[in-house]
C-alpha cells in the first residue's frame, strides 16, 4: 500500500505561482511512476504531467507544457508540481498518484492522494 499526501494548494492571482507537493509512504517510492491529474468545476478528471521513477523521463498535457514542471525527490519521497504563468482555467483540485508504469491516463494509477485545492483568480 502507498499513501499520497497533498499540500501546497491554495488561491492565487492570474499569472502567479504555486508549488504542490505530493508525500508518499513506503519504501518502494522510487518503483513507481507518479503523476499529476485535476479535475475542475463540472469537468472531468484530466492528466496534468508524469514523471518516471528515476524522474528522467516526463510528460504534459498541452495545456500547461511551458508552464507547470514535474520533479521528484526519491530520497523525500515526494514528487513535486511547480505552477507558474496560472490561468483562471487552472483551477482545479489537485491529485497526485502512484502507478507501475508510465501513464497519461487515470486507469493505470492504483493510489491516489485525497486532493488540494487550487483556485486561480483573475
Amino acid at each position: 500500500q502507498v499513501q499520497l499526501v497533498e499540500s501546497g494548494g491554495g488561491l492565487v492571482q492570474a499569472g502567479g505561482s504555486l508549488r504542490l507537493s505530493c508525500v508518499a509512504s513506503g519504501r518502494t517510492f522510487r518503483l513507481y511512476t507518479m503523476g499529476w491529474f485535476r479535475q475542475g468545476p463540472g469537468r472531468e478528471r484530466e492528466f496534468v504531467a508524469a514523471i518516471s521513477g528515476s524522474g528522467s523521463a516526463t510528460y504534459y498535457a498541452d495545456s500547461v507544457k511551458g508552464r507547470f514542471t514535474i520533479s521528484r525527490d526519491n530520497a523525500k519521497n515526494t514528487v513535486y508540481l511547480q505552477m507558474n504563468s496560472l490561468k483562471p482555467e487552472d483551477t482545479a483540485v489537485y491529485y497526485c498518484a502512484a502507478g507501475p508504469v508510465f501513464a497519461v491516463r487515470a486507469g493505470p494509477y492504483d493510489y491516489w492522494g485525497q486532493g488540494t485545492q487550487v483556485i486561480v483568480s483573475s
